[in-house]
């Protein structure tokens, strides 16, 4: 499945997570880095309107579907690919990682909240370690000196598999960067995921999970953040549907 932003095209591979899996552990076992995103309808919006994001995409090797929009979207165009959220896949990774005996980086939110998410990981994925935990100071520029000092931390610790907690677009830029400096280093931007690791935000039960309901959860618990979000999500859903029929329709 593809996405056409611009002159850019925005391609889902792997296309489901046992892909996703299998093709994280080859690369960590074979010393290949990566940069991983997961593409929802909020970055939809935001890519046409923020040129370095979109450019950043460009550089991310593996996209995966983080929603049920773009799932419904590729089987509209018949080329149908699973949902891979990406807070489910933080202790998959984890634990691929622990398994290829790979170091651990935690990077963005704060430091209490990469403190918290490293021990809850370690308790849970025996033979982890931990090797670096790198919060950003507030303002953080993902393309200035700022960010240099951090990637000049990560290749210091030794880590080999990064997760990348800082928010879009910042993740991506960052990542899309720091993977340039260091190609043998696996970078993977979860937003919340490590939040929800920590326990500082309760994502929603499974059940609301499993009817497609988390978006409704998450706009109730913060309206005033996400039902903005939403609209301007909801306002481009009908020129992507239109676009994936067409594509259908092509073949």
């Amino acid at each position: 499945m593809e996405f056409q932003i611009k002159e850019q095209s925005i391609r889902i591979a792997p296309r489901d997570r046992a892909a996703l899996e299998r093709e994280v552990a080859a690369r960590l076992r074979e010393g290949r880095g990566f940069a991983l995103a997961t593409l929802n309808l909020d970055h939809l919006v935001k890519l046409p309107r923020d040129p370095a994001f979109l450019a950043a995409y460009g550089q991310h090797d593996m996209i995966v579907a983080d929603g049920n929009p773009i799932v419904w979207l590729s089987r509209l165009a018949g080329r149908p690919v699973g949902l891979v959220p990406g807070s489910d896949m933080v202790m998959p990774l984890v634990r691929i990682a622990a398994e290829c005996g790979v170091p651990l980086a935690l990077l963005g939110s704060t430091a209490p909240v990469l403190a918290e998410a490293a021990d809850a990981l370690q308790a849970q994925v025996p033979g982890l370690k931990v090797a670096a935990q790198i919060a950003p100071p507030m303002g953080f520029d993902p393309t200035g000196p700022e960010a240099d000092d951090m990637i000049a931390q990560l290749e210091q610790s030794g880590a080999l598999l990064c997760l990348v907690a800082l928010g879009a677009p910042k993740q991506e830029i960052f990542a899309a960067r720091a993977y340039a400096r260091l190609p043998n280093v696996g970078f993977a931007a979860f937003g919340a995921g490590l939040d929800f690791i920590a326990g500082q935000q309760v994502r929603a039960p499974q059940w609301v999970r499993a009817m497609a309901l988390e978006w409704l959860w998450r706009m109730l618990g913060q309206p005033r953040r996400m039902v903005p979000r939403y609209a301007r999500c909801a306002a481009i859903l009908p020129g992507h549907a239109l676009r994936a029929w067409r594509m259908r329709r092509l073949g």
